[in-house]
C-alpha cells in the first residue's frame, strides 16, 4: 500500500509540471507573437516626421538656390535675399507616405547671420541637417570659407539655451553613426522597415568599433553634408589656370581631412551635368528620415566624389599620396591651390555715356583739320613749286595751259575751272602739281607745258609709288600734246600770210575766223581733257592729304 501510494504521487506531480510547462510554452509563443505583431503595428502606423528641417550655409555664388532648385525638382529657380524659405516633397515607397522637408538658404553675406535664430533654434536643434557649400569654380577659398561657416555654426549653437543633456545626446548620436556605419551589400533589401528596424536596434554598444584617428574632433552634434558644386568647372581650371590632376588629389585630400575631422559627409555635385544630385537627395532622406541608400563610397571619378560620413579614415585618404609628386599633403592649402591674379572688377551696371555737345565736337575737329592743313602746306612739293616760279616768268608766250604759273596758289573752291577766271586758278593747280626742275638757263627752260613731258625725280616724287607716278606723266603728256596742237595751228596761220602775192589785197577775215574756230575748238578740247584731270588730281590730292595727315598724326 505504501508503495502504491508513494507511485501516486510521483505520477501526480509529473503530471502537474507538464501542464505547468506547456502553460509557459504557450504564454512565450503568445508573447513573441504579439510582440512581433506589436512590431508591424507599429511600423506600418507610423508616418515620417514633419518636423524635420535642412540649414543651406555658403558664400554668395556657391550654387546655393540652384542645387535646392534641383533637389525640388524645380528648373527656373529664383534667387531671394537673406534667410529664404523653401521645402522638398519626401515619398517613402514602402509606406506609401509623403512628407515635406524644409529648407533654409541663409545669404552669404556674413551681415545675416542674426537671422541664424528663425532656422536654427532650441525647438530644431535635433532635427536639423546643415549642408555647407562650396564651389569648384574658387577652389583657393575653400579654407576661409569653410572655417569661417563653422565658426559661425559653432557661435550660434553655443548661444542657443540648450540643455546640456541635449547638447550630449546629440553628439553621442553622431558619434553612434559614426561607429555603426556599414558597407552596403546585404541580402535582404535595406528598403524594408523590418531590416531597418534590425538595422537600428541590432547593434549593441559593445559592438561598436572605437572612432578612427582624427575622426570628430569638432563634434556640433549636428549632421553635416559639406557640398562641392559647380564640378563641371574643373575642364576650365585645367586649360585658363594649368591644374593637373595632382592639383585635384591635393584638394580632394585637404576637404576630406576637413569632413573627418569634423565628422561631415562629403559630396561632389553638377546641376549642369547632373552629377550626384539625386545621390544627395537619397542621401539626405536616409540621414533624415532613414530611408535606404545602397550606394557606396565613389572616389574614382575626380568630378564625382561622394563620401558618406563614417567611412573615411586617413589610410584611405593617404592613397591619394601616391599620385602626388610636385606637391606633398604636409604643404599649406594656400602655398599649393593659390589664388589667381586679380583682375579688374566689371560692375554689372552700364557705364553712363556723356553725349559731347554737337558744337563742340564740330570745333574740335575743325582744328584737327587746321593742323592738317599746316602739315600740307610745308611739304617739299610746294616748296618746291615755289622755287620754281621765277624760271616760268622769264618764258616764252604762254599756252592756256601754262598760265599763271609764277608761285603755287591754293585753290579757291568757289572758282569754276569753266569760268574766265578760273582758269588761271586751274594753271596754277596743275604746275604746282607737275612743275619740274628745268634742265638749261632760267630764262631759256622756262615752265611751259612743253617742258613738262617726264615728272620730277627729286623731292617727294621719289617716295610716290609707280601708279602716282604714272598718273602725273599721262597729265604731262597730255598737257605737252595740247600746247603742240595750238603751236602748230599758229604756225600754219603764219604761213599762209607770207605766200600771199605782193600787192594784192586780199580779205583774211575768212582765214582769220577759220584759225579763230580752230583755236576756239582746240582750247574747248584741251580744257575738257583739263578737267577730267582735274577731277582726276583732285581726287589724288585729296588721299594724298588724308595719308599724310594720318602719318604726320602717328608720328
Amino acid at each position: 500500500m505504501a508503495l502504491d501510494s508513494g507511485t501516486q504521487t510521483m505520477t501526480a506531480s509529473a503530471l502537474t509540471s507538464s501542464l505547468t510547462t506547456k502553460k509557459k510554452d504557450a504564454a512565450e509563443k503568445e508573447n513573441l507573437w504579439s510582440a512581433i505583431l506589436n512590431e508591424v503595428q507599429t511600423q506600418g502606423s507610423t508616418k515620417l516626421p514633419s518636423n524635420k528641417s535642412v540649414l543651406v550655409l555658403g558664400d554668395n555664388a556657391t550654387g546655393k538656390t540652384t542645387l535646392i532648385a534641383k533637389l525640388q525638382g524645380v528648373e527656373d529657380p529664383k534667387k531671394g535675399s537673406g534667410l529664404e524659405y523653401a521645402y522638398i516633397d519626401v515619398k517613402d515607397e514602402y509606406r506609401d507616405d509623403m512628407t515635406r522637408l524644409g529648407v533654409w538658404v541663409l545669404d552669404g553675406d556674413p551681415g545675416h547671420k542674426n537671422l541664424l535664430h528663425y532656422a536654427l533654434n532650441e525647438t530644431n536643434y535635433a532635427h536639423t541637417l546643415v549642408i555647407l557649400t562650396v564651389s569648384m569654380t574658387q577652389p583657393w577659398d575653400w579654407l576661409e570659407q569653410l572655417n569661417q561657416w563653422i565658426k559661425v555654426l559653432q557661435q550660434h549653437i553655443e548661444s542657443l539655451s540648450l540643455d546640456l543633456k541635449e547638447k550630449e545626446a546629440a553628439r553621442q548620436r553622431l558619434v553612434t553613426t559614426w561607429q555603426s556605419y556599414c558597407e552596403v551589400g546585404d541580402d535582404l533589401d535595406p528598403g524594408s522597415p523590418v531590416k531597418r528596424t534590425m538595422r537600428n536596434n541590432s547593434i549593441d554598444e559593445d559592438d561598436l568599433l572605437p572612432l578612427t584617428e582624427d575622426a570628430l574632433l569638432t563634434n556640433l552634434g549636428l549632421d553635416i553634408v559639406v557640398v562641392v558644386t559647380k564640378t563641371d568647372y574643373m575642364t576650365t581650371l585645367e586649360k585658363e589656370y594649368e591644374y593637373r590632376d595632382e592639383h585635384f588629389d591635393f584638394i580632394q585630400q585637404w576637404i576630406r581631412n576637413f569632413c573627418l575631422r569634423h565628422g561631415t559627409s562629403l559630396f561632389y555635385t553638377s546641376v549642369k551635368e547632373d552629377k550626384n544630385c539625386d545621390l544627395l537627395y537619397k542621401y539626405l532622406t536616409h540621414r533624415i528620415y532613414g530611408l535606404p541608400f545602397r550606394t557606396p563610397a565613389l572616389v574614382v571619378e575626380k568630378d564625382a566624389v561622394l563620401i558618406p560620413a563614417g567611412w573615411d579614415s586617413l589610410k584611405k585618404i593617404s592613397i591619394l599620396y601616391e599620385n602626388m609628386h610636385a606637391v606633398k599633403a604636409e604643404n599649406h592649402y594656400t602655398d599649393i591651390i593659390k589664388a589667381p591674379p586679380t583682375r579688374k572688377a566689371v560692375s554689372n551696371r552700364e557705364a553712363e555715356v556723356q553725349t559731347e555737345d554737337e558744337q563742340v565736337f564740330l570745333a574740335r575737329q575743325q582744328e584737327i583739320l587746321k593742323q592738317g592743313g599746316q602739315v600740307r602746306g610745308e611739304s617739299p612739293l610746294r616748296s618746291q613749286a615755289g622755287s620754281a616760279s621765277a624760271g616760268s616768268n622769264k618764258s616764252g608766250p604762254r599756252t592756256p595751259g601754262s598760265a599763271g604759273q609764277s608761285s603755287p596758289k591754293k585753290i579757291d573752291p568757289k572758282l569754276n575751272p569753266a569760268t574766265p577766271g578760273g582758269e588761271g586758278v586751274l594753271a596754277n593747280f596743275f604746275n604746282s602739281l607737275l612743275h619740274k626742275k628745268s634742265g638749261g638757263p632760267a630764262g631759256a627752260g622756262g615752265a611751259s607745258p612743253g617742258n613738262m613731258g617726264t615728272p620730277r625725280a627729286n623731292g617727294t616724287d621719289g617716295l610716290m609709288t609707280p601708279e602716282k607716278l604714272a598718273v602725273r606723266t599721262d597729265a604731262a603728256a597730255e598737257l605737252d600734246r595740247l600746247s603742240r596742237s595750238v603751236k602748230k595751228d599758229i604756225d600754219l596761220s603764219q604761213t599762209a600770210a607770207k605766200r600771199r602775192p605782193f600787192g594784192v589785197v586780199l580779205s583774211d577775215e575768212p582765214q582769220t575766223t577759220t584759225i579763230n574756230q580752230k583755236k576756239k575748238k582746240n582750247i574747248n578740247f584741251a580744257y575738257r581733257h583739263m578737267w577730267k584731270l582735274y577731277t582726276l588730281l583732285k581726287a589724288f590730292c585729296i588721299l594724298f592729304i588724308i595719308t599724310t595727315i594720318i602719318f604726320t598724326m602717328i608720328l
